[in-house]
This record gives structure tokens, sequence and C-alpha cells, in this order.
């Protein structure tokens, strides 16, 4: 197969049958461990995995906000981008599981870095904590103002004549996927770079420097109002009234995994032996922030997004189909990261 290549515990006196830690688990018995009834005890950190003017540099800030209202402690936000997301979700995976270091991650980030990396640093299935997953609202594919297409058919009628320079704003993303099977389907010529963020892809796409884009509208949102960038296709999501007229990938007449089943979502995360308690805790603030938080409901509304946050058994169900899509697709179109 042609390569697509892409350059760029608890205490002793509490049984391990009282505390399921891993993804959420239900607590079985009263019995809490100490550290987990003085959490929180200092300042939070959550760690991004994307740079700023990403929806999750947004929702990590709404989430920061909301959380030390509630808890009454400081809660700061550090972005670590770059590795697949790797670099963010190492520092959380081996940061003490005491609730007071917490990773938000484009969840695409580690379903894709085991198959995209040649080697890990942790393994994000059992290193990491899965404790919400929010939304993003559409993520819509946009192109330079003077790039001379109107829509989507213009858009893959121009890649097949001269290549198109298309920004990706994190490797492993489902629209990087969609990149690689739409250059399959169509013959479309595309030259993906890579970025650390929609930032970093915004600057150079407004510039001119890429043709091709795409994003949430916590990022594209302030270029659509200005002009700087028109939007050609919904790549993930459903059709919005923010977009009017704007196809899904179905719509336009594209279907199969790759389209269709490439779901997106910022998801809360922490080290691995977390104590149920804090991780239903934070799965809690996360459900409630959607309806008591004003900035994490700001952030909703520019991003189009009125998901209801998947948690505890819902978030595992979630996790058990879409990883494994994502992995296998990027298998199968041989996406490697260099």
């Amino acid at each position: 197969m042609k390569q697509v290549r892409i350059s760029h515990s608890t205490s002793a006196s509490v049984s391990r049958r009282q505390v399921i830690a891993a993804g959420g688990g239900l607590l079985l018995s009263g019995a809490l461990p100490a550290r987990a009834q003085a959490w929180p005890s200092k300042s939070i950190r959550i760690v991004c995995a994307q740079a700023p003017g990403a929806s999750t540099d947004a929702t990590s800030r709404a989430y920061a906000e909301y959380f030390s209202q509630r808890l009454k402690v400081p809660v700061v936000v550090e972005n670590r981008p770059g590795g697949v997301g790797m670099i963010a979700a190492e520092t959380v995976a081996r940061s003490a599981p005491d609730g007071h270091t917490l990773l938000v991650t484009l969840q695409s980030q580690p379903a894709q870095a085991p198959v995209l990396l040649k080697k890990t640093p942790i393994d994000p299935d059992k290193d990491l904590v899965p404790i919400a997953a929010i939304g993003v609202g559409p993520v819509v594919a946009v192109v330079h103002k003077d790039f001379p297409v109107n829509n989507l058919a213009e858009l893959i009628a121009y890649a097949k004549r001269k290549p198109v320079n298309v920004g990706n704003y994190a490797i492993g993303s489902g629209w990087q996927m969609q990149l690689a099977q739409l250059a399959k389907d169509t013959g479309a010529q595309l030259n993906v770079v890579n970025y650390k963020g929609t930032g970093a892809m915004l600057m150079d796409l407004y510039g001119g420097q890429i043709d091709l884009g795409a994003g949430s509208l916590a990022g594209l949102g302030g270029g659509l109002q200005k002009g700087n960038v028109r939007p050609m296709v919904i790549v993930v999501g459903q059709r919005s009234q923010r977009l009017p007229g704007i196809p899904t990938w179905v719509d336009a007449g594209f279907r199969g995994p790759a389209y269709e089943d490439l779901a997106e979502m910022n998801m809360l995360m922490a080290p691995a032996g977390t104590p149920a308690s804090i991780v239903e805790q934070l799965a809690r603030m996360v459900q409630e922030s959607v309806t008591d938080s004003a900035k994490v409901k700001q952030v909703r509304e520019t991003l189009s997004a009125d998901d209801t946050p998947l948690t505890g058994q819902a978030l595992q169900q979630f996790i058990g189909r879409s990883w494994p899509t994502y992995r296998r697709l990027t298998r199968d179109m041989g996406i490697v990261a260099e």
C-alpha cells in the first residue's frame, strides 16, 4: 500500500473493589481514600493539547474559570501542543493521579497517536482516564477569500488540475483522513501542511500562504464574518444555521467511514489511578457547566454546539466506537507522522 506521508493508589485500607478509577467508573463503596476527601488541596493545572485559537483552548479556559469558581482554588491553563497531542498527554499521564493535573485534548489525538507515531511516550488507552467529552460543533472547510472557486465541486475540479495547499490543524485529525480519502476518491492534488492548532494555520490561510483549511467556529467564526475565508463544506457535524446553504460531505454525495464516522470532541482526561470520586465530581461539573457557566455557554454558542456532554458509560461506548475507526482508517490509508 502506498503511504501518504505528512511532513511537518488508593490507601491500603481501601480494597480495589471499593474504587474503580478507570474510565469514570462507579463508586462501589462508601469508603474513600484520604486524598480524595481532601481534594482539591492546591491549585489545578489544565494542560491543553492545542495552541491558543482552537476550540480546545477555548474549552480549557472556560473549564478553568468554572472549576475555580466551584472548587475555590486557582485553575490555570498551560498550552503544550505538538506530537499528536502526546506532549500534553505525557505531561498529564506522568503527573500524580490526585486530580490536580488534567488534560484537555481533541479526542482524535489519543485515538490516533498509537498508529501515527512509531513510538508513543505513553499508552493513551492505559495511562489516561477519560472523564468527559463535549462537542466542538460543526467543523467547516474554508478557502482563502481570493481562491477562485465557489463551491466544493469547483474546488475538487481545480485540485484535479493544480495542487491545492491545505492546512491541517492537528496531525491525526479527522480532517486529515478526509483529505486522504478525498484525494483517493477524486484524484484531487492536496498538499497537506500540518500545524500545531487552528490559530497558526489561520495566520497562513488569511495571509494566502495556504489555500484551504478547516476548523471549528471558535477559530473560524471571526474570519468568516470578516470575509477573510469562505465556507465550502461541513466536514464534521451537521448542517448549521450559522452556515446557511453549506453542505455536509453526505449532502455533497460523499459517503463512507472517513466522511461519516469521524466525530470530533474536546475530551477532559486525568492520569490513570485518579480516584473515582474525583473523576465523578469533575464529570458532574462538566455536565453542569453547560447550564451553570456563562463562559462555557458562550464557548458553546460560538461553536454552535448543542450536544450533551458524554460521561461514564456513554463516554466509554463512544470511545469504543470512535477510536478503533480512527486507527483502522489511518492504517488502511497508510497515513504516518514524520
